[in-house]
């Protein structure tokens, strides 16, 4: 997901509610907490929502209820967390649209998870419009052309990547400098097709390496970063 995804934390306890918006910020999301169904929907009002973490037990209106509108409107999905251990709860949540269910209390690694399980799976409800053609990016000497789909060394030559090595590529041009886990780069290459665990970025990574490196000023460009992901090492600016 190549602009920031928007994820609504609808959630009244002042002590989660704070704790998963910072969860999913640290993940590279944008969290916004909202602690009562009037408040997401003021949040809906002004801007786009990718994906509704609900709690069941809210003031007012509840989980269940903000769900079902949701549902019916067909846009935003949904993920109901809730206290309550019951089956007929998480019954009820599923039969009423809900993508997918976290009973309380959850481990913070398969909330993330979860999240963006459900955003692969419907990723086609919240894709925004790409960036207009043309797109070109220079970096190190090299040039990727988004509209034709091309790489080009500094000695003006083109350079044969696949559809995945080049997809791979945007997301380092875009995000210069700046160290990318492998879920991130999963997220905006393979989206909804990518397996839990799979290592294809690392394949992908190295095929692309040993490309730039038939050239003397990309034998270095990408990085590994020990426990982090892989970043680009050189600037980038517009060609």
């Amino acid at each position: 997901m190549e602009s920031q995804t928007v994820i609504a934390v609808v959630e009244d306890d002042p002590e989660i509610g704070p704790l998963v918006a910072a969860l999913l910020r640290r993940e590279g999301f944008e969290a916004e907490l909202c602690p009562t169904g009037d408040a997401f929907d003021r949040l809906r009002a002004r801007r786009r929502v990718d994906l509704a973490i609900l709690d069941v037990m809210l003031p007012g209106e509840d989980g269940l209820s903000i769900c079902r509108r949701l549902q019916a409107e067909g846009e935003v999905p949904v993920l109901m967390v809730t206290a309550r251990g019951d089956d007929v709860d998480r019954i009820v949540g599923l039969e009423i649209g809900a993508d997918d269910y976290l009973p309380k209390p959850f481990n913070p690694r398969e909330l993330v998870a979860r999240t963006r399980a459900i955003l692969r799976r419907t990723r086609d409800r919240h894709r925004v419009a790409p960036v207009p053609a043309p797109e070109r990016w220079r970096f190190a000497g090299f040039v990727v052309d988004l509209e034709t789909r091309s790489l080009h060394d500094p000695d003006h030559l083109d350079i044969e990547v696949t559809g995945g090595e080049f997809d791979l590529l945007i997301a380092f041009v875009r995000h210069p400098r700046r160290v990318l886990s492998r879920d991130q780069l999963l997220d905006w290459t393979r989206g909804r097709d990518a397996q839990p665990f799979d290592r294809a970025i690392d394949v992908q990574v190295g095929k692309l390496r040993r490309k730039l490196a038939q050239h003397p000023a990309g034998e270095t460009l990408i990085k590994t970063i020990r426990g982090g992901g892989y970043c680009l090492a050189a600037g980038v600016e517009r060609a």
